[in-house]
């Protein structure tokens, strides 16, 4: 499999600097990659990616799928395949492409799940404010809802990134693309009061000097972490809905398009590369669509 490890490193640095995509992404396509050697190797398949067939991915295909791997989970392997020898034949590793026959199959574009203002206030209020911890949560959810923040922003802010006189803070999101986001002086508040009354206290490690968010140690808080502390707030107020911190970034474009917000002007916010993502938003209130014909089509009467 020496020559597979070759050709995956090439294509996770093709990813990194051609396309500017970030770690978890490459690491995520990486692993699609390491699927396919682990089925050739238990199965004692000796080819390469140069002369491997499509029998043999129609196969591995297969043999994934009747494990159980759901429809969604099948796409996005066979995408991450087909972007791996579209990779070969760019390079003119080889001169066909094996993945041409080969359909994703049809799926549902799955609507993310939002939390209402009410739901989102709940959250906020069951923080157990008397630690130093509790301050910390409190800025960190008030940001994530406040700015539709993705957790990896979130997490990789720094004080250096803040421009509160100007009413920004600059986030840095996939692909190492920049951009800035206004905040409001509601959430600024909360910032600056972790900022200057429970972040002086830490023991900072060496590093983490300019990271915004710290963990009782000192050091910048993990996805994982800020997974937990949502997870244990919805347990705590018996919230019977499956959140994660995406789920704030939901909200976030959800109430923004509903208060009348224009879809340019969110898909900036949240720094969607395409408005056809940020167009997902707008399944969420129909009443809401009815209201913007009405008030601002030329024939509405």
């Amino acid at each position: 499999m020496k020559s597979w490890v070759k050709y995956i490193n090439d294509y996770k640095s093709y990813l990194k600097i051609e396309r500017g995509l970030s770690v978890n992404s490459v690491t995520n396509y990486a692993f699609d990659m390491q699927k396919l050697t682990d089925y050739l190797t238990d199965n004692s398949i000796n080819v390469s990616p140069v002369n491997i067939t499509d029998d043999t991915l129609q196969q591995f295909i297969y043999d994934v799928s009747s494990q159980g791997l759901s429809a969604r989970s099948r796409a996005r392997l066979i995408s991450g395949l087909k972007s791996f020898f579209n990779f070969l034949v760019f390079e003119d590793y080889r001169k066909d492409m094996p993945m041409e026959l080969i359909e994703v199959p049809k799926i549902g574009r799955k609507l993310p799940d939002t939390l209402s203002t009410a739901e989102i206030d709940s959250l906020i209020a069951a923080i157990n404010l008397s630690t130093a911890e509790g301050e910390r949560n409190r800025a960190i959810l008030e940001t994530l809802y406040s700015c539709g923040l993705r957790v990896s922003e979130l997490v990789t802010l720094r004080l250096s990134d803040l421009f509160f006189d100007e009413g920004f803070i600059k986030i840095t999101g996939k692909g190492n693309k920049q951009r800035f986001v206004p905040i409001g002086s509601f959430t600024q508040k909360y910032i600056d009061l972790y900022t200057t009354t429970i972040r002086p206290h830490l023991n900072i490690n060496k590093g983490h000097e300019d990271t915004l968010f710290l963990n009782r140690w000192g050091r910048g808080l993990t996805r994982a972490m800020v997974f937990t502390i949502i997870k244990q707030l919805a347990v705590k107020i018996n919230l019977q809905k499956s959140i994660s911190p995406h789920t704030f970034r939901h909200s976030f474009a959800t109430h923004l398009l509903e208060n009348g917000a224009d879809l340019r002007s969110i898909q900036l916010m949240l720094g969607h590369e395409s408005i056809t993502t940020t167009e997902i938003y707008v399944h969420l209130d129909r009443k809401f669509l009815n209201i913007v014909l009405n008030k601002y089509h030329p024939r509405k009467n």
